[in-house]
């Protein structure tokens, strides 16, 4: 009988530990943190095809994400899909994209931390070469690192900011490319 009541105790203590586990991963899937896997080119070489990253769903909450910031959201295209682009333009912003580089504010962008100067961006069905879009309020112009891959404002416009999911902070999978995803604009 002695062996059964340990038993017992042994699986309850089992039971209460896994749910107060499944309780805390919880919280913090669906309030704090979140894990989203990089599909496709479109931030090569900043990000990798199948890279990890931790994104962030609580700053967006108490802070305007800014010019750099590395964000997670849905598709205007496709609900059922979440992209990950950095942001290139914010409220107010005017954006042209000109001879094969970036203005904003008619000023050449400098992406050169995280671009290389070779890579030329070109308009698209949105923003065409040569003709300067403004960026509305609570929406973002944002762009792949990887330009002549990437699917983003260019062709398909505007992310509101309620489409933003998150700013991603952290790659964690592969090992070899663990680290923090800085804005390259801040200090």
């Amino acid at each position: 009988m002695e062996i059964l009541r340990k038993i017992y105790t042994f699986l309850i203590d089992t039971i209460q530990t896994f749910l107060m586990a499944a309780a805390v991963f919880l919280v913090i899937y669906v309030f704090l943190f979140r894990p989203f896997e990089v599909k496709g080119e479109s931030m090569f070489p900043s990000f990798l095809n199948d890279e990890y990253v931790l994104t962030n769903l609580i700053t967006l909450k108490f802070g305007e994400p800014q010019k750099g910031d590395v964000v997670v959201f849905k598709s205007p295209l496709d609900a059922e899909k979440d992209y990950i682009k950095r942001i290139i333009g914010i409220q107010g912003d005017s954006i042209m994209i000109k001879d094969g580089s970036v203005y904003v504010n008619n000023v050449i962008f400098n992406e050169e931390q995280y671009l290389n100067p070779a890579i030329k961006t070109y308009g698209g069905a949105f923003a065409r070469d040569g003709e300067a879009v403004v960026v509305p309020e609570d929406e973002f112009f944002v762009m792949g690192d990887n330009r002549p891959y990437s699917s983003d404002s260019r062709e398909w416009g505007f992310v509101k900011k309620g489409g933003l999911i998150g700013k991603s902070f952290f790659v964690y999978w592969p090992l070899d490319r663990m680290g923090i995803i800085k804005n390259p604009f801040k200090e």
